[in-house]
């Protein structure tokens, strides 16, 4: 059966499906027409990003990224274990080695204090993860990516509409990469972007998206045929998703606004029990300003968070852990990496439970989600302290 309340529910907020209707009626489908176009210019404008090409996926934004770092098997790049499997696979599909680090115990982000530690005179590039839409140090990182004369791809699938210190996350290194799956803050299904900073990366950035051919450039009458130039791959979006997003994208800020009132909800109401001691809740540093992507309880074990999530289940709630580290994934120790060498991460996604979260989540159904979470908690400090 299904739950009474999922983890996430996929909404419509304005005229996406009138604008699907008008791609359909205008006669195009295929990628690059009106709606995609409208919705890389509006993030251009708003985020301050020098170009942005829309992509099918935040995967296909990542691939892009890693052939135009000019990444050559043997290489390694930067990146934390605790990410979705995407930001590792863009490099490790051709050949790069991903060099897990720790992640930082307040934001969950990748530690900007262990990364000189893991370069390597095989470092190319280093892939930040800006988790649960809040940024990481990236004064920091960039500063250490200039001294050892790395490139900066900002993982910032989770991320979208959020910044720190006043530039969007996306806009800060060489490249940066969006997601508009169905469970992200902004969605048209699956859809991504690839976010362009360095535009002397723009013209291959297009020829790689058009699968390694010249023909946006044959479009605007640069040349007189398109052929193959270059490596490339199928990276254009159907009109059809970027209809529907650029119906999201027109209502960024009230979607928002809503998103930040459900976090503020969960945040006043599970305040007690961080306050108890019984559980953990999110940190979003001074200097970054939160997209409200999710919200999560860091519970005191392994077993807590399995029993927690049996009790929401019996009661109809779907609440979900997160990301099984990578390094120590199969793959990841076909990299050599092993239990134990990244004992922050371990510890923290053995614990994280991400609570229901979506656009048109009903205030009764959240208290909900509250009152279960909390008559949890207190029964087990109560067995606790009677042990």
């Amino acid at each position: 059966m299904a739950p009474r309340i999922p983890f996430n529910r996929p909404f419509i907020a304005g005229k996406e499906l009138f604008y699907i209707a008008q791609a359909v009626t205008g006669g195009k489908i295929a990628g690059d027409g009106h709606f995609t176009k409208s919705c890389a210019e509006m993030m251009e404008r708003e985020y301050r990003i020098q170009k942005v090409l829309m992509t099918p996926s935040c995967t296909a934004a990542l691939e892009m990224a890693a052939i135009l770092c000019d990444l050559r098997p043997g290489d390694e790049v930067i990146m934390p274990s605790y990410t979705f499997v995407s930001t590792a696979n863009a490099v490790a599909r051709i050949g790069v080695r991903p060099a897990f680090v720790d992640i930082r115990p307040d934001t969950l982000n990748l530690n900007e204090e262990l990364i000189e530690g893991a370069i390597t005179d095989r470092t190319r590039a280093i892939m930040p993860v800006h988790y649960a839409g809040v940024g990481c140090e990236m004064d920091r990182i960039q500063a250490i990516a200039a001294k050892h004369r790395l490139q900066v791809i900002e993982d910032a699938a989770q991320g979208v509409n959020a910044s720190y210190k006043g530039r969007a996350l996306g806009s800060i290194g060489q490249l940066g990469c969006y997601s508009f799956h169905e469970t992200k803050n902004y969605i048209c299904g699956e859809g991504g972007a690839l976010c362009i900073n360095d535009p002397s990366k723009v013209d291959r950035a297009e020829i790689i998206r058009e699968k390694g051919t010249n023909r946006s450039r044959f479009f605007r009458g640069m040349v007189d045929k398109y052929t193959w130039v270059d490596v490339g791959s199928s990276y254009v979006p159907s009109e059809l998703s970027s209809a529907f997003l650029y119906g999201q994208l027109e209502l960024r800020n009230h979607i928002a606004e809503r998103r930040k009132e459900i976090y503020q909800f969960y945040q006043h109401h599970l305040q007690p029990l961080e306050a108890e001691g019984l559980v953990r809740l999110p940190r979003i540093p001074a200097d970054c300003q939160s997209n409200y992507h999710m919200f999560y309880l860091l519970l005191p074990s392994l077993e807590a968070r399995s029993q927690l999530l049996a009790h929401l289940k019996q009661k109809g709630i779907l609440a979900v852990f997160h990301y099984v580290p990578l390094h120590t994934a199969p793959v990841g120790q076909q990299f050599g990496y092993r239990q134990g060498d990244l004992p922050v991460t371990e510890d923290l996604s053995d614990r994280l439970v991400r609570l229901p979260f979506y656009y048109d989540l009903t205030e009764q159904d959240q208290m909900e989600v509250v009152d279960e979470v909390q008559a949890f908690l207190s029964r087990k400090a109560t067995r606790r302290l009677a042990a």
